[in-house]
């Protein structure tokens, strides 16, 4: 098939390349010229594993190809809506001037028949709008709503091989010309077992920030043990263990830490609230408030940890933060708690040293002040103290011996539980972690 992808930022450029890596003919359009001219000579301009390669494979075969003229995307019989929905300036609500911009830039070059699918993530009502919208300005046209659930570090998996397929379609036959549309785009995942929900425009948007809201609500909720666990002496470790033998909770997301980030789980509970508030339905998600503030008072947790393991005084301490992306195998720091962390500890008078295999040039740009170091070893060096902030595999594998020959003191504080605290206690370190005895 045909198909367009307007916005080319982390979303779309992964799912332009994956839907030409399965064989459509797909062109991808941003306003963004570096961009643009990055991703056609097949360089992705974020980090994101097997995205080079799919991309190098579909623009080398000519089904992808990308421009910064929207009517470039004039032809194509699907047109994907993948622009970014920030947080606004000042409040919680999502800032959609971006969505809007992009469909009035997109209808002169629709014609009938065509099925427009937005991805980004809007607040429940957004797509009813802008199908009525669509309704004056593209006579014909069809919209659906047809939300993306990616995990940074697995996007691609998650684009070629869904676990879920949503689509949100409007009553009678538009509707069912969306969905058998979108069934051809997705014909290789449905064929492969995948299961598709077809409902209604606001069930679709809902889909989305609702397994935002429990996902983050899940690791709030865990974080929330850490501290009850921290003043009665309890292991949070063992307390998830326990409870997530329960086939009702399960043991996944219930890994107590220094909390989320990123671009997608922070601002979407936030517009969520925001968006129920305005429906005057405000109290109905009133805990997710409850969730951030837990969310956020991790990040205040590490500090006070180190704060606590130098005795009071960080002023001119060595701090090394390993890890300045909100997760492994990602270069995003947007709300990233590593890259909080570690502004917060210069802000108290400690050198601080931040590493991280992929992220240190993002950090650079929203943090030229901090101290960087390309490895592992060089922020180590004659380090203070330790604090563990981002899983990344090769933090998680170090040898506290080999760390101890470093270092200036065996101090460390495990942002993530992902260390073996009886190994690096026993290597003469002074370890804690969250929630942890």
């Amino acid at each position: 098939m045909k198909i367009s992808v307007i916005g080319c930022g982390y979303l779309g450029a992964v799912h332009a390349a994956a839907m030409a890596e399965l064989g459509h003919e797909v062109v991808g359009i941003d306003v963004d010229a570096a961009k643009i001219e990055s991703l056609s000579a097949g360089i992705p301009p974020f980090f994101e594993p097997g995205l080079p390669a799919i991309l190098a494979s579909a623009t080398a075969t000519g089904r992808l190809r990308f421009s910064t003229d929207i009517a470039d995307a004039a032809g194509a019989s699907v047109h994907f809506v993948a622009v970014g929905t920030p947080q606004q300036r000042g409040g919680n609500a999502a800032d959609l001037r971006f969505v809007n911009a992009a469909f009035e830039a997109l209808a002169p070059h629709l014609k009938a028949g065509d099925v427009v699918a937005g991805k980004s993530t809007v607040p429940v009502g957004t797509a009813s709008r802008l199908s009525a919208r669509l309704e004056s300005t593209a006579p014909g046209a069809v919209l659906a709503w047809n939300p993306e659930f990616l995990r940074e570090g697995f996007a691609v998996k998650d684009t070629i091989s869904p676990d879920r397929l949503v689509y949100g379609v409007p009553d009678g036959e538009p509707g069912a010309l969306a969905a058998s549309v979108l069934d051809r785009v997705y014909a290789s995942a449905i064929e492969g077992g995948t299961p598709v929900v077809v409902t209604d425009y606001a069930t679709a948007e809902l889909v989305k920030v609702s397994a935002n809201a429990f996902l983050a609500t899940k690791i709030s909720f865990i974080n929330a043990m850490a501290e009850i666990a921290e003043v009665t002496g309890a292991d949070v470790t063992a307390l998830a263990d326990a409870i997530g033998y329960d086939a009702r909770i399960g043991r996944r997301f219930l890994n107590a830490g220094v909390g989320f980030g990123g671009g997608c789980l922070p601002k979407d509970i936030r517009a969520f609230t925001a968006r129920a508030e305005e429906l005057g339905r405000g109290e109905s998600v009133a805990f997710l408030k409850e969730v951030d503030q837990i969310n956020l008072r991790r990040r205040q947790r590490v500090i006070d940890l180190i704060v606590e393991l130098l005795d009071g005084q960080v002023n001119g301490k060595r701090i090394a933060v390993l890890g300045l992306a909100f997760k492994p195998h990602s270069d995003d720091v947007r709300d990233s708690p590593a890259l909080d962390v570690a502004v917060q500890l210069r802000g108290l008078g400690a050198e601080v040293v931040a590493t991280d295999p992929q992220a240190i040039e993002n950090a650079r740009v929203r943090h030229p002040q901090l101290k960087y170091a390309t490895d592992a070893n060089t922020a180590l060096q004659d380090a203070d103290a330790v604090v563990l902030v981002t899983e990344w595999p090769e933090y998680t594998a170090l040898e506290p011996e080999v760390v101890g020959e470093r270092v200036r003191g065996r101090v460390i504080v495990d942002g993530r539980n992902a260390l073996d605290a009886v190994a690096w206690r026993a290597a003469g370190w002074t370890y804690r972690g969250l929630g942890r005895r």
